[in-house]
């Protein structure tokens, strides 16, 4: 069969096969390239970018790809190792000095590879930077705070953050940015005219798809997410089209037409399995046995033969890039409905049909699979119900649980009081919070499907002063420390309490370091920071248990109260010497 042969049957096939499987998952629109011999032998748009406006999918509608991103990602550092600006198996540190994570070995022995193949020790996080203000800076400075599951190179898990950092990685090699790295040594070569970075630029275009989710059983448009801050991992934005040219590179082994726009050395890498996924769910759901990970692809077998895809979910969004270098084809699939799996069913028809391979109900096969997740996802909210204790109460009244919260690597959570109602706020979502027995609450982001309990702990003196909540369900509950309200930091209120203090036979000095740090000269212990805890009483830091409360009379600091485990003292104020 010739490409217009090709063509025009596939073109057919999908007339009659997919109209009926996008309303069964109710996908709106769907744009779909594919790449044989090296031609595009089919590129069409299929529904309507927007639900509301009726507007219909081309092939040069614009969709946000997420995930498939990582590719392009793994394919900017080759570029630089072709360029002699990195180097595959050196440590990242040698790049990038300040580059820490918990692991001190892992911190060490990093390398451009490692971040590339999930292989850090590290599950996902996702939450640390999800909807954060936090620059990709910082998310990189909180790296350092957040707990491993595995060793180094022991296992692969699927981490976004390391992506992040290999994209950070790239951008400084080159005295850039990432996104510089990849518009010029790939979409500019490639002709991917209309790609860029960022759903705000997006929607400057002329034919973009609107995100959509089910919601309650409903088909809505939902907001554009802008997740450029962590775009390494996934926020480029393209058209089946141009995708096209991106698989016709990868198909051609860094060559397009007469160009070589990457070493056939650095593609080899990024297509060469680095890590054995031995989650059988991914086997389940691509149905092989051999499932792997190169540099930015997933690798497994596909009718016995070798299979190169990434796929993408993100707000509104599901996209899957795939191609099998042995058959000289790929496809491209991009949805504007999230978490869906007609991408991959979709691809998987046209690779049977193209190649005259035998068919498979692959529809069928992963809705059973998603339908058992969701069973699953039943049945753990099922068991949450029955592991509450009924008829419990809070052991304070709602106002005291309000307040700030925060760990050094997730950030802060604030809660906040109104009307008999608790709600938590975390990078930017808000989730109305209701009891769930003694001192946990629980709730969840709208639009998120998870819900997430907080539970809140006393201190020695029965006073609310952390939060633990179970943000990344593979390892323990992240602890958050209530904060000090800022009027407790501010110069002149602290400045009150400068001075020296009697205590049995003992002098205490207290004195300002700075604009916003009190010290306490404590005998035998040096100079102790006073962290504000509540009012005008203050925690020694580094010594729990111990606190010192201000007397305040007539507006003038009097006394002092010692706090520690075996019993309170107090002590007067010397009153200033004169001139």
């Amino acid at each position: 069969m010739d490409h217009q042969d090709a063509q025009s049957t596939l073109a057919e096939a999908l007339a009659g096969w997919l109209p009926g499987k996008m309303a069964e998952w109710k996908v709106p629109g769907m744009g779909i390239a594919v790449v044989k011999d090296g031609e595009v032998i089919h590129a069409a748009g299929y529904g309507v970018r927007d639900i509301e406006t009726g507007q219909p999918v081309t092939a040069d509608t614009i969709f946000a790809i997420g995930s498939s991103s990582k590719a392009f990602t793994a394919a900017s550092v080759a570029a630089l190792v072709d360029e002699g600006k990195l180097e595959w198996d050196k440590p990242v540190r040698e790049y990038l000095p300040s580059f820490k994570l918990k692991d001190d070995f892992a911190s060490a022995r990093m390398t451009p590879r490692d971040l590339l193949c999930h292989r850090s020790g590290l599950p996902r996080h996702d939450l640390m930077w999800y909807n954060s203000t936090a620059t990709r800076d910082q998310l990189l400075e909180r790296l350092q705070y957040l707990e491993p599951t595995h060793d180094f190179r022991a296992v692969w898990q699927y981490q976004n953050l390391m992506y992040l950092t290999a994209g950070y990685l790239a951008g400084k090699a080159n005295g850039t940015t990432w996104e510089e790295v990849v518009r010029t040594r790939l979409f500019e070569p490639l002709g991917m005219q209309t790609a860029q970075f960022s759903v705000t630029e997006s929607q400057q275009a002329a034919d973009f798809a609107r995100p959509h989710a089910e919601r309650e059983n409903e088909l809505r448009g939902i907001d554009f997410r802008d997740i450029t801050t962590i775009g390494p991992a996934g926020s480029i934005n393209a058209s089946a089209r141009e995708m096209a040219q991106w698989v016709k590179l990868h198909l051609g082994k860094g060559k397009l037409g007469d160009k070589q726009v990457m070493s056939e050395s650095s593609m080899r890498q990024m297509h060469t399995p680095q890590m054995v996924i031995t989650d059988p769910l991914w086997n389940e759901m691509y149905g092989s046995d051999l499932v792997s990970y190169g540099l930015g692809w997933f690798i497994h077998t596909f009718h016995g033969e070798t299979m190169l895809q990434h796929g993408g979910n993100i707000d509104g969004f599901s996209a899957l890039v795939s191609f099998m270098p042995g058959r000289n084809v790929g496809v491209v699939t991009l949805t504007n409905l999230n978490t869906n799996f007609l991408t991959m069913a979709t691809s998987f028809y046209i690779y049977e049909h193209v190649l005259g391979l035998e068919k498979n109900d692959w529809h069928g096969k992963l809705k059973s699979f998603v339908d058992k997740m969701k069973g699953e996802a039943a049945k753990a909210k099922d068991q949450s119900a029955s592991d509450r204790k009924p008829d419990t109460q809070p052991s304070h009244s709602l106002v005291d649980y309000a307040g700030d919260f925060q760990h050094p690597g997730y950030g802060v959570v604030s809660i906040t009081e109104a009307e008999g109602q608790l709600s938590a706020t975390y990078n930017r979502l808000k989730m109305p919070l209701t009891h769930y027995h003694y001192d946990i609450f629980e709730g969840g982001p709208e639009g998120v499907d998870a819900t997430f309990k907080f539970q809140f702990h006393l201190d020695l003196k029965g006073n609310v002063d952390k939060l633990s909540v179970q943000i990344e369900p593979q390892v323990a509950p992240a602890m958050f420390s209530r904060m000090a309200d800022a009027s407790l930091k501010n110069k002149t209120f602290l400045e009150q309490f400068v001075g020296e203090y009697e205590v049995m036979g003992m002098t205490i000095s207290v004195s300002l370091r700075g604009e916003d740090i009190l010290l306490a000269s404590v005998p035998g212990q040096g100079d102790v920071v006073l962290e504000p805890y509540q009012g005008t009483t203050f925690n020694l830091k580094g010594l729990p248990g111990f606190s010192l409360e201000f007397v305040i009379a007539d507006g003038v600091v009097t006394d002092v109260k010692i706090s520690q485990p075996n019993g309170t003292f107090s002590g007067k104020k010397r009153a200033a010497e004169s001139a």
